[in-house]
């Protein structure tokens, strides 16, 4: 960097008067933010970039968990088969990414940094809210490169300190911010995986059942869906999961996460279809 870039550079430092990080990167150097790149790729450049697929989570009574496959495509080839797409975004909040790998992973650090800076110049941190607003800004940046093809669809979720509950945001790629309620997931396998929950999925379950539920809508995801991994049992590659609670952020160990892993495809060996929903016995008619 030429000295004068780097006289400029202090200097935008020192006169910040922001305590959004993106904010502050869009006044000093915008072409840092995810999509403000000169982009222009052929329709089969765009599909032959890494892609990561499904992602699921799920509200428990005490926090959210949410877990994702370790598959990237490119095309009809896997490009990766234990690439990491949820991740840790501050102490009481998670991320998924869906979309290009290469983008996706760039949002992520990013909005890490955004968060980190907001609370280093505050002195607190970011309401869940705030964040997920924050978060759809980001995304609205990107509008660009993903009118180009370059699509990255987050999914955020995290454990709410003031209202002491778990709460699910998804997007879109304009940006729009919506809060899902119970479960959600996004990615090329989230029809399965969501079908999956909602004969899985009950009102006040706790971590370990909500855990074995989202492995499950995983597998079914796999199941049908080409592009998403189910638990790779040959190679020890098994699912990230991670749970928010007022305890804030844990990732599950290979360990533990192979154990969930385990039950459910050794259940599958007795019923492939996975289980069944428990339904209401209904009075018959007459009655």
């Amino acid at each position: 960097m030429a000295d004068t870039d780097a006289r400029l550079m202090a200097a935008a430092y020192l006169t910040a008067r922001t305590s959004s990080f993106s904010d502050f990167l869009t006044a000093s150097a915008p072409e840092l933010l995810p999509g403000a790149r000169s982009l222009n790729p052929r329709g089969d450049v765009t599909r032959e970039l890494p892609h990561g697929t499904t992602i699921v989570t799920a509200a428990f009574n005490g926090g959210i968990v949410m877990a994702g496959d370790r598959r990237a495509t490119a095309g009809n080839m896997i490009a990766q088969r234990d690439i990491e797409k949820v991740f840790r975004s501050d102490d009481y909040s998670c991320i998924g990414i869906s979309g290009v790998a290469g983008l996706g992973l760039e949002f992520v650090r990013l909005f890490q940094v955004e968060l980190e800076h907001y609370e280093k110049l505050e002195g607190r941190l970011l309401s869940l809210e705030g964040k997920a607003n924050r978060l759809a800004g980001l995304v609205r940046a990107n509008l660009g490169a993903a009118m180009q093809g370059l699509v990255v669809v987050p999914i955020f979720a995290g454990y709410d300190t003031d209202e002491g509950v778990g709460r699910i945001f998804s997007y879109d790629a304009t940006g729009g911010r919506y809060e899902e309620h119970r479960f959600y997931s996004i990615g090329s396998g989230s029809v399965f995986a969501r079908g999956s929950l909602k004969k899985l999925y009950a009102d006040g379950m706790n971590e370990q059942d909500a855990i074995t539920a989202c492995m499950q809508a995983l597998y079914d995801a796999a199941d049908d869906d080409s592009a998403t991994g189910g638990p790779d049992m040959s190679r020890r590659i098994f699912p990230i999961v991670a749970t928010v609670t007022a305890d804030g952020y844990k990732r599950l160990s290979d360990a533990e996460a192979g154990r969930y892993a385990e039950s459910v495809v050794a259940g599958r060996m007795n019923e492939p279809d996975g289980p069944a929903a428990s339904l209401h016995e209904a009075s018959s008619p007459g009655q």
